[in-house]
């Protein structure tokens, strides 16, 4: 029985857009989501991450070509963008560009009641946004007052609080310590195992192999490339052309298997803490081969 084909949450069809000033933002760019994945947008200063994204919610229109939510093309009308904006929300790579309330509250505050909410509801939301990013207990500090990283979790509390279908975050590991990083991480998670969808865009491909679905490679404002993360480690020479590196463990990983020193059966390690649990088996699992060429002669 031949599966029924999924409508992609967000589409992008042919996408061109060029800058005032003639500079190339995308360039016959297509690129689909499905609801629910985590896609991690991959691409050297310039390949035009940030130019999709502004065009995922409207901020910017297309030249040329059309951009798809749930199946329907963007309407670019006053409600038809207020309308996609309760749906997508995006946090820039900068918090300042996206905080101007003069408390914590008062800034997760402003898109929920923009949507019309009651106050109530309004009041719950926050409450709720501020705790999952771990920011309830500076909720009435001002925002001027906060660090970088608080700033950056206060941005991802106010997108929250509108309860969006999709999460857009560009560059957000940017500028923050590895605590804060791996903080972030676990906010990431709570809200995916939610059933958001959430894109990001990184430079950092060990952490795109660790926690997304699909990584998808930009190069000159087109999708080059859109590759399950299972397929990494077979693919890592074809990935390699596009300058970005490659993962550090899926390489070491092949090593070790071509080496012989692990078997390379089973769940493919995404993170050097998977990696180290495989490499503790080493002794056992050379025992065991030693036994049985012993055995077979």
């Amino acid at each position: 029985m031949n599966e029924q084909l999924v409508e992609p949450i967000l589409e992008l069809q042919e996408v061109c857009f060029r800058y005032p000033d003639g500079s190339v933002g995308l360039d016959k760019c297509s690129f689909s989501i499905q609801r629910g994945n985590r896609i991690a947008l991959l691409g050297a200063n310039g390949a035009g991450k940030t130019t999709l994204f502004l065009h995922l919610n409207g901020i910017l229109k297309p030249k040329s070509g059309r951009v798809f939510f749930n199946g329907s093309p963007l309407d670019y009308s006053r409600q038809g963008l207020h309308n996609l904006r309760s749906r997508i929300g995006l946090v820039f790579q900068n918090p300042d560009s996206q905080l101007f309330s003069a408390s914590v509250r008062e800034d997760v505050s402003f898109g929920p009641l923009n949507l019309g909410l009651d106050n109530e509801t309004v009041k719950s939301r926050v409450e709720d946004a501020l705790k999952s990013v771990g920011m309830l207990n500076c909720a009435d500090k001002p925002v001027h007052n906060l660090s970088y990283g608080q700033k950056k979790r206060v941005c991802i509390a106010g997108v929250l609080a509108m309860q969006p279908d999709v999460l857009i975050l560009d560059e957000p590991m940017a500028g923050l310590d590895v605590a804060m990083q791996v903080e972030l991480t676990h906010i990431l998670e709570r809200v995916h195992t939610e059933g958001m969808t959430i894109i990001i865009a990184t430079h950092d491909i060990d952490f795109a192999y660790q926690w997304a679905d699909f990584l998808t490679v930009l190069v000159k404002g087109s999708c080059a490339s859109t590759l399950d993360v299972e397929s990494i480690p077979d693919s890592l020479d074809n990935f390699a052309v596009y300058g970005l590196g490659v993962p550090r463990v899926a390489e070491l990983h092949n090593h070790l298997v071509a080496g012989g020193l692990i078997n390379g059966v089973g769940t493919l390690p995404r993170s050097y803490q998977d990696l180290m649990e495989m490499v503790a088996d080493i002794p056992t699992y050379l025992n065991n081969t030693l036994e049985q060429c012993l055995t077979n002669g």
